[in-house]
């Protein structure tokens, strides 16, 4: 494995704040429109949602695109009228997989013709990129993150449950081999594309951490960016596992930083977030 630091893929400059921008200048809102998934991943658990939860795939409420627009419209407001970080990025994260719901596509053309100088980004699993990458570039959208979770088909089968691709669900390997290879296709051509792109890697100890640096050098072949490893949250299939402690995600992201610039900040935002990373507003008083 090559892990020397001249090797290592160093990120463009960026207002997003998910990419390394100035989280004091720049605010971004995730605008839950995705309901829909189409893999099922063993950590994640959509059944329930607290207000006081900071989770990725909770949202108290689903939008349509109008009411997306209308919500930018309010937080943009009321960041301008606060002073200090203005609303700079829209993102769409879920709460299921974007691009399996028409709605994304939809809510980035309105949000584009609203606020046209907004930076436009996407959260997806990966498994349809490939085949809606020119409609995303036609919409303008200058980020990508594919969050990837193996390399190798048999970790993703303790990973994933099911993957459904074109209507056909598949288990296992099967399906943990489809979904990765299309994932890494995702990564390359979105790069070509010219777009950012940052991998997300949840880290589950005893499942999937053998894989992680061998994951990093792959995608920066590859054109990633930027990677973000975040701890397993213990629910779903892995409520038993042990989270990794601070210690051992520091020393796994200093390894994986002579390879590939590394996200330390993320907060594993909602789908529903919004304002500066880390100090989210309250939605509900906001639209009281």
């Amino acid at each position: 494995m090559a892990t020397g630091c001249p090797m290592m893929k160093i990120k463009r400059q960026t207002d997003h704040p998910c990419f390394g921008g100035d989280h004091s200048k720049a605010g971004r809102i995730h605008l839950p429109v995705a309901p829909g998934c189409n893999i099922k991943c063993g950590f994640c658990e959509r059944k329930f949602d607290c207000a006081n939860e900071s989770r990725p795939g909770v949202t108290s409420k689903v939008l349509d695109p109008e009411q997306a627009v209308e919500r930018v419209r309010i937080v943009k407001r009321h960041m301008e009228m606060k002073g200090g970080a203005q609303l700079k990025v829209v993102g769409i994260a879920g709460p299921g997989d974007p691009l399996a719901n028409p709605k994304t596509f939809a809510t980035f053309k309105l949000i584009k013709q609203a606020f046209p100088e907004m930076t436009l980004c996407l959260s997806t699993n990966g498994l349809l990129l490939t085949e809606h990458l020119d409609k995303l570039e036609r919409l303008g959208v200058h980020s990508i993150t594919v969050t990837i979770n193996a390399l190798a088909p048999g970790t993703g089968a303790r990973v994933y449950e099911w993957v459904n691709f074109h209507g056909q669900r598949l288990y296992g390997e099967e399906g943990a081999s489809v979904l990765i290879k299309r994932q890494l296709d995702g990564v390359r051509f979105a790069a070509a594309a010219g777009m950012m792109v940052k991998v997300n890697h949840v880290y589950i100890p005893g499942i999937n951490d053998h894989e992680t640096l061998d994951l990093a050098v792959k995608v920066r072949e590859l054109g990633a960016e930027m990677m973000n490893i975040i701890p397993v949250i213990p629910i779903g299939l892995f409520k038993d596992v042990e989270p990794p402690s601070e210690e051992t995600m520091e020393m796994v992201r200093n390894q994986a930083e002579l390879i590939l610039s590394q996200a330390r900040h993320c907060k594993q935002c909602r789908a529903d977030a919004a304002g500066v990373v880390g100090q989210d507003l309250d939605l509900q008083a906001l639209s009281a």
